[in-house]
């Protein structure tokens, strides 16, 4: 039981919000929290619905969604050491998104009255926590805000077909046209950000050869790669046919490495049908400033998938 409680303090400690406290602050957190294990597929929050819990993700995978109309529209995916809930946890008010499982997740949750309860007994705990808590919210909503506007204000049939693409489920090109400025922009006032270009190797082959429907299937496991890799803070586009883009959050190293990792990532994939093909994928990587021009940044990330290609292909070049 002593092993298990220190491995949790270890994840716990990861997360952005407890990231401040000291490893006996943590112990208090800890005796106020409660583990749950959710199957993939299961709903965590229904959006609408009245809540007062704070979930912190363990190890897993969470797909933040909003409805509309019919159709679910997914805002995002959070992972290992994410948190979501927590204007329920401080406000108790209606959820705004769905949270459901990607695949088997553990969470810890907090409820308001163990939280309220912290604010009494601990309050130098309660003000690290909820300092750190508004500062990564702050940030999330920053990077969402523009989309959920245009939620909003498009119909519900408009919504999804101006901003995903109906293949991948990743967004389109219409919405990264509209949309690149203001989202390099928020980036870049918070966190920073990188711009990739992505193309399939040699995919007009690998057509011939295998055929139109096998390589929808391709494309498919690349994109499940990329979702994969990326987390919240990033926008993932198909840029048309099998050309996607990256708008990546955080450092330009943060950038680098997901990108690196999703060569690999794609040089291990496998298909039963042909075990001996390996496909790769070529990236063109640019970091981005406040005050880039986005045809600059479309020219430059450009000419780096093309250094890419020229040094033989499956790598990163950068800008």
């Amino acid at each position: 039981m002593l092993e298990v409680k220190q491995r949790w303090l270890e994840v716990l400690r990861k997360t952005s919000i407890f990231s401040r406290l000291t490893p006996n602050q943590m112990a208090v957190v800890l005796s106020s929290l409660f583990y749950c294990e959710v199957e993939a597929g299961q709903t965590l929050v229904y959006e609408g619905e009245i809540g007062s819990e704070l979930f912190i993700i363990a190890q897993g995978c969470i797909s933040i969604s909003v409805k509309s109309g019919e159709e679910n529209i997914e805002l995002g995916r959070l992972r290992s050491g994410d948190f979501f809930g927590e204007m329920s946890l401080l406000e108790q008010t209606a959820r705004s998104a769905s949270c459901t499982a990607v695949e088997n997740t553990s969470c810890f949750m907090l409820k308001a009255r163990d939280f309220s309860q912290i604010i009494v007994n601990d309050p130098v705990i309660a003000v690290s926590i909820l300092q750190q808590m508004l500062s990564s919210t702050v940030s999330r909503l920053l990077r969402t805000n523009s989309f959920l506007t245009q939620v909003i204000q498009w119909g519900d049939e408009a919504k999804k077909r101006a901003i995903t693409d109906p293949f991948t489920g990743l967004f389109n090109r219409r919405y990264l046209d509209d949309n690149i400025g203001n989202l390099i922009r928020r980036n870049t006032e918070t966190t920073g950000a990188s711009f990739a270009m992505v193309d399939v190797d040699r995919f007009g082959t690998l057509n011939k050869t295998y055929g139109s429907v096998f390589c929808d299937n391709i494309l498919l496991a690349i994109t499940d790669v990329f979702k994969k890799t990326f987390d919240h803070q990033d926008t993932l586009i198909r840029y048309g046919g099998d050309e996607f883009c990256f708008i990546v959050g955080g450092k330009f190293e943060r950038a680098e490495t997901l990108c690196r990792n999703v060569c690999e990532g794609v040089n291990a994939i496998r298909f039963n049908e042909h075990p001996e093909l390996a496909v790769s994928c070529s990236i063109g990587l640019v970091p981005c400033t406040h005050n880039d021009n986005v045809q600059d940044i479309l020219k430059h990330s450009d000419e780096a998938l093309y250094c890419a290609k020229e040094q033989g292909r499956n790598r990163v070049c950068t800008a």
